[in-house]
C-alpha cells in the first residue's frame, strides 16, 4: 500500500549537494587509486571481486523476467464486452509540456485526438510553457479543429522548467491519472485501451512504457539510441523481476494522481524530473511497473553535440536523486532486494566512470597497471548481451536494429560516452556554482510512418 500521512517523502531542494558530490568524488578516486598501493599479485583481487559480484547481478537481471512480463501484457488485454469497463478505465488527463515545439505540435495533437477511450473519461491538455516560435499560434488553430483540446500558457520566465510546466497541469486538471508525453510522443489509436488496463488490474501506481525510437534509419547514432532504448526496458523489466525497482522515462509514464499529489507534485528543484519523483514514489512504497508493448515512440537525437547536451542533463538529474534520496535509500522503506539493486545500478551506472578514470590517472603516475579492467569488461561484456536480448525480443512499433556482430560492437563502443559524461557531470558539479539547466531536447518532426500494434522479431 502507499504510505500517506507522517511518511511523505520532501522532494530533493539541492541542498548540500556540492558536498555530497564532493565527498563522493573522493571515495570514487580512493577506490581507483588504492589497488595500486597493493602488492602487484593483489591489485586486482578488488576489480575481480566486484566484477563477479557486480557481473553476476547484471547477468541475472538481464536474463530473468521476459516469460512473466510477456503473460502480464498477454492477461492484461479484454475482450470486446469488458474493454470499456469502467474499472478498467479511470479518468485519465494526457499531458504534454511543450516549449517552442512547433514542428510536432500539429502532429502530437492530431494523434492524441485519435486514440480510443470511453467518452468523457479523457482529458487532452498541453502546456504552452512561454514558446517562442509558433507554437501558440498552432495550438490556437487546433484548438479550432479540437474543441476538447484544452492549451494552459505559462510565461517564458515562469521558472520550474518542465516540472513547473507540469506542475501547473496538475493543478488544473482532475483526471484519476495523468499520461504525461513529450511532445515528440507517437501512440497508436489503441495504446491507452491496452495501458490503462494494465496499469488498473496490475495494481500499478504507475507504469513506464517501453520507449521506441522513430528515426532509427536516420544514422549511426540513432540506430544505437534504439538500441538503447531496448536495453534499457529489458535492463528494467529485469530489475522488477527480480525484487528491485523500474523507473520513469519521462515520456510516456503513467501516474495515479492520488499518489502523485501525496508526494508533491512534480519536484522544480531537478533536471529530471521523471527521475526524481521515480525514487519519491518507491520511497513511498508505490509500484512501478513497466510495458514493453505497445511502446510510446519519440525521435532519438541525431548528432553528437545534442546527445552530449542531454547526456549531460540526464547524468546531473541522476546523480542528483541519489545524492538527495541516499538515508531513504539504505533504509528499512525499501526492501533488501530493492537495496541490494539500487546499491548495484548507482555503482554500474555512476561510480565506475569516476573510478576508471582515477585508476588510469593513478597507473600513468605510479607507472603500474590498471586495476580496475576486469571490471569495465565485465560491465561491456554484458552490455551487449542487454543488447542481444533486447533487440531479439518481439516488439511492437518501429523495427529495432538487427543485434548483429557489427551493431553490437558498435552499441558497446557508443556506451563509452557514460564514461566522459559521468566524471565531467560529477567535477561540474562538485566545483563550479550551482545551476539548473533544463535542456530542451529539439525535435525535427520527421513524420515517420506510426507502426500499428502487430509484433515482429
Amino acid at each position: 500500500m502507499f504510505r500517506r500521512a507522517g511518511r511523505a517523502v520532501a522532494a530533493g531542494t539541492g541542498d548540500h549537494r556540492r558536498g555530497k558530490t564532493v565527498f563522493f568524488l573522493a571515495a570514487c578516486g580512493w577506490a581507483g587509486a588504492a589497488p595500486h598501493w597493493l602488492d602487484p599479485s593483489r591489485s586486482l583481487i578488488p576489480a575481480v571481486t566486484l566484477a563477479m559480484l557486480l557481473g553476476g547481478y547484471a547477468l541475472r537481471t538481464l536474463l530473468r523476467g521476459l516469460d512473466q512480463q510477456e503473460t502480464e501484457n498477454s492477461d492484461s488485454e479484454t475482450d470486446d464486452s469488458s474493454a470499456m469497463a469502467a474499472e478498467l478505465f479511470p479518468t485519465l488527463d494526457v499531458v504534454v509540456a511543450a516549449r517552442d515545439e512547433e514542428a510536432v505540435v500539429t502532429r502530437l495533437v492530431e494523434r492524441l485526438s485519435a486514440l480510443r477511450y470511453p467518452d468523457g473519461r479523457l482529458t487532452l491538455c498541453v502546456v504552452d510553457d512561454g514558446s517562442e516560435d509558433r507554437t501558440p499560434e498552432r495550438l490556437a488553430e487546433l484548438q479550432i479543429r479540437f474543441p476538447s483540446l484544452r492549451v494552459i500558457r505559462r510565461p517564458r520566465n515562469a521558472g520550474g522548467g518542465k516540472s513547473g510546466a507540469l506542475n501547473a497541469a496538475l493543478a488544473q486538471t482532475q483526471g484519476e491519472w495523468l499520461l504525461i508525453l513529450d511532445a515528440d510522443a507517437q501512440l497508436c489509436a489503441d495504446q491507452l485501451e491496452r495501458l490503462m488496463p494494465y496499469a488498473t488490474s496490475g495494481g500499478w501506481s504507475a507504469v513506464q512504457m517501453r520507449k521506441a525510437v522513430t528515426n532509427a534509419s536516420c544514422n549511426w547514432l540513432t540506430r544505437v539510441q534504439a538500441m538503447e532504448m531496448a536495453f534499457d526496458a529489458q535492463l528494467q523489466t529485469g530489475r522488477l523481476a527480480g525484487g528491485g525497482v523500474a523507473e520513469l522515462r519521462g515520456n510516456g509514464e503513467l501516474l495515479r494522481r492520488d499518489l502523485l499529489e501525496a508526494c508533491g507534485g512534480f519536484n522544480e528543484d531537478t533536471v529530471t524530473d521523471d527521475l526524481d519523483l521515480s525514487f519519491r514514489l518507491i520511497l513511498q512504497g508505490a509500484r512501478i511497473g513497466i510495458l514493453w508493448d505497445p511502446p510510446v515512440q519519440e525521435e532519438a537525437v541525431e548528432s553528437l553535440q545534442s546527445l552530449w547536451k542531454q547526456r549531460q542533463r540526464w547524468a546531473e538529474g541522476g546523480l542528483q536523486r541519489f545524492l538527495d534520496y541516499w538515508p531513504g535509500l539504505i533504509s528499512s522503506r525499501l526492501t533488501r532486494a530493492q537495496r541490494g539493486d539500487l546499491a548495484c545500478f548507482f555503482l554500474l551506472q555512476y561510480a565506475l566512470p569516476v573510478v576508471s578514470w582515477a585508476d588510469l590517472f593513478t597507473s600513468v603516475i605510479s607507472r603500474t597497471t590498471p586495476a580496475f579492467w576486469p571490471l569495465s569488461i565485465v560491465a561491456f561484456s554484458v552490455s551487449g548481451v542487454a543488447y542481444w536480448r533486447g533487440c531479439r525480443r518481439p516488439s511492437e512499433g518501429p523495427d529495432l536494429p538487427s543485434p548483429g556482430l557489427v551493431n553490437l560492437l558498435l552499441g558497446i563502443a557508443y556506451l563509452s560516452h557514460w564514461f566522459l559524461v559521468i566524471p565531467w557531470v560529477t567535477l561540474r558539479m562538485a566545483f563550479l556554482p550551482k545551476r539548473l539547466v533544463w535542456a530542451k531536447t529539439t525535435h525535427s518532426g520527421q513524420d515517420e510512418t506510426l507502426q500499428a500494434s502487430e509484433p515482429g522479431i
